[in-house]
């Protein structure tokens, strides 16, 4: 092992034994963006023996100042974030199996992505993926290190540690306004890096047997407003998520959305059921004739069409940037694609 891990075992809490705990640990990070690539990174350079890093999206230019991970090279080439991710980490430390999936987590495929991992830790940026990877790690008795920020102001909630304890579906009327939607107020990287490392330091306690008790913390980095709740109170013994009779309610594929505007973004995302065939390269080859500015790679294809940005994922998802109405979303594509 060449010693790299040598500074972290003298921190007494981990210890020989506490890294070796880590490095047989099974991490699950959902999205690839500012919390999910910060995370990942952080967990990556611990240790851990495995990480599986899933996003459904590509890198912008938007993204730079945050998403420590990604290069300009990186927005050039139209990498998904998943695939630039576990590029990256791989590089970082090669110790670490490092897992890049290009997917849209849905009540489809939610339970057998983070099947056979040991923690779930939440780096998307909205409340709808929140609430079903907080169903599916209920279901599947994993912990889950939910985290989230917006403007100067994070929140990180560790989730499902010991009996009595509420959810995420629990707090729902209790979590700040701004959580329940992504906000376009904008971000900056330092309340990102902190609200990542809230989650980390709860993440290595948990992985290496150390005491602790969950709550919920925040915390505004402009301001200096700082709390900590202790929300065992809040636990609703009626939850449908979390209570005895659950009936995981985020995890029913028949209420699946396969339409989305996405948050803070005026993109609308079209999904094809998985039924359908979505073959991306002979879609590509299809409308080379009919778009601008096409380009593609194993994973997805760009171009310009009715005065839109199209990008068509190889997993049936399509972006159309530049809207966000989703009936004039299905027009565009229903007039490409047919």
């Amino acid at each position: 092992m060449n010693g790299k891990y040598s500074r972290q075992e003298l921190f007494a809490p981990i210890g020989e034994e506490g890294q070796r705990k880590i490095r047989s640990a099974k991490v699950f990070v959902m999205g690839a963006g500012a919390l999910g690539s910060s995370s990942a990174e952080m967990l990556v350079r611990a240790g851990v023996g495995q990480l599986t890093i899933v996003d459904r999206d590509i890198i912008e230019w938007t993204n730079l100042h945050r998403q420590q991970l990604y290069t300009e090279q990186d927005v050039i080439d139209q990498l998904p974030k998943a695939v630039a991710a576990e590029k990256r980490l791989a590089a970082i430390n090669g110790d670490v199996q490092i897992d890049g999936i290009v997917a849209d987590v849905t009540p489809e495929n939610a339970e057998d992505l983070i099947t056979g991992h040991d923690v779930v830790i939440d780096g998307t940026d909205n409340i709808e993926i929140r609430l079903l990877l907080n169903d599916a790690a209920m279901k599947a008795g994993i912990p889950y290190f939910m985290g989230a920020c917006v403007g100067s102001y994070g929140l990180s909630f560790p989730i499902g540690l010991e009996d009595g304890q509420p959810c995420l579906h629990c707090l729902l009327d209790t979590l700040p306004s701004q959580m329940m939607t992504c906000d376009t107020v904008g971000v900056i990287s330092p309340v990102v890096v902190t609200t990542a490392a809230r989650q980390v330091a709860d993440v290595l306690k948990y992985l290496t047997g150390a005491s602790f008790t969950p709550r919920l913390e925040s915390a505004d980095l402009w301001t200096g407003e700082r709390s900590t709740i202790d929300v065992r109170t809040l636990k609703k013994g009626d939850c449908p998520s979390c209570s005895e009779r659950r009936t995981y309610p985020f995890l029913d594929k028949s209420a699946s959305v396969r339409t989305a505007v996405l948050c803070g973004r005026d993109t609308v995302q079209l999904t094809y059921p998985a039924t359908r065939p979505f073959e991306l390269q002979a879609i590509a080859e299809s409308i080379a004739g009919t778009v601008k500015d096409l380009k593609r790679n194993p994973h997805l294809a760009v171009c310009r069409f009715d005065g839109h940005r199209i990008v068509l994922f190889r997993d049936g998802r399509i972006l159309i940037h530049g809207t966000k109405d989703i009936p004039t979303a299905k027009r565009i594509v229903t007039s490409l694609l047919g």
